[in-house]
């Protein structure tokens, strides 16, 4: 399925490159590039984006790697100890990173990029949702099945909206300019165009999704985290596992009820993810009589050379696998 560009933001476009064409360009004369610490891979490119080569940009949980699940190691103790800015999701995504931060003695400046944010709560959307109600394998707002992970009230996956992912490259941007003055007109340079990039890729999700009938934009994956994405593009979302990821282990009760869930949705796939073991999903697609569509991405990027290995060809890639597996 092919994305069209709109013609609707042309105006906005020249009006956007002729900005970035009249900053004001300086050299820097800064000797040691600023150290910067991301926390998972989605943030590390977005920050690569407007930073480019003016950092040393180390990101602690990798392409591939669940942030849910991660467990930090002594050499990520010393690049958190050396950071002048540490950039985060926040909303308790990062759950291990309080403590991270204390042990390393990490003295940088966190940016939280939730911050400023109008974020869904977990209980919210899970109740908007019908297919959530009376299941009897619903849980507690935050809790998971084993109890190894807990997210917060506030659902943190707000990437999966384009909208909101370009006020936190907003957010990036002013904070390395904050951080370092002498590389500022590169930095709003690097951001202004990425934004461009941004608003495109945001016009082109919202057209493709306008491709598949209303009736049919039901997404169900494996845990909770397109709320943001059904927000913004139009779809009603439910999942397997609620905000847990490939820890958690459902009873037969539970997934006799997930697969209730999915035939009565009457939807022709569903979902697993590049950071959850697909098991689960396989079972509930195979008794459940649906396909399992191609896992999206979700909590991380890619690895290099593969459809999620940017933020932007990750996008892309999502609504493309789930408009094609929708629509048959």
């Amino acid at each position: 399925m092919p994305f069209t560009r709109t013609r609707i933001f042309t105006v906005f476009i020249c009006a956007a490159l002729l900005a970035v064409l009249a900053l004001p360009v300086t050299r820097s004369t800064a000797q040691t590039p600023l150290k910067v610490v991301a926390t998972f891979s989605i943030l590390g490119d977005l920050v690569a984006n407007v930073a480019a080569d003016k950092v040393d940009l180390k990101v602690l949980v990798g392409a591939g790697s669940d942030t849910h699940t991660y467990e930090p190691s002594p050499a990520d103790s010393a690049t958190l100890s050396d950071a002048a800015l540490i950039f985060e999701i926040g909303a308790e995504f990062e759950s291990w990173l309080d403590a991270l931060v204390e042990s390393s003695g990490a003295k940088g400046t966190r940016i939280v990029l939730t911050e400023g944010l109008e974020l869904l709560k977990f209980d919210e959307h899970d109740d908007a949702d019908d297919m959530h109600k009376g299941g009897e394998g619903d849980k507690d707002e935050g809790e998971d099945h084993d109890g190894e992970h807990e997210h917060g009230e506030f659902d943190p996956h707000v990437w999966h909206d384009v909208s909101l992912t370009i006020k936190m490259v907003e957010r990036i941007r002013d904070a390395l300019v904050a951080a370092d003055a002498e590389n500022a007109d590169a930095y709003m340079l690097n951001a202004a165009a990425y934004i461009i990039e941004l608003g495109l890729l945001d016009a082109d999700l919202l057209f493709a999704a306008e491709e598949l009938p209303e009736a049919r934009r039901t997404l169900i994956t494996t845990h909770d985290t397109f709320a943001y994405f059904g927000a913004r593009y139009g779809f009603a979302v439910d999942s397997a596992l609620g905000a847990t990821t490939e820890a958690a282990d459902p009873s037969a009760g539970e997934i006799a009820a997930l697969i209730e869930r999915v035939k009565a949705a009457n939807v022709p796939a569903i979902f697993a993810d590049n950071v959850s073991n697909p098991r689960l999903m396989e079972q509930i697609a195979r008794e459940a009589g649906v396909s399992l569509a191609p896992p999206l991405f979700t909590d991380a990027l890619g690895e290099a050379g593969s459809e999620g290995e940017s933020y932007l060809k990750m996008m892309r890639y999502n609504m493309q696998t789930i408009v094609e597996a929708l629509s048959k």
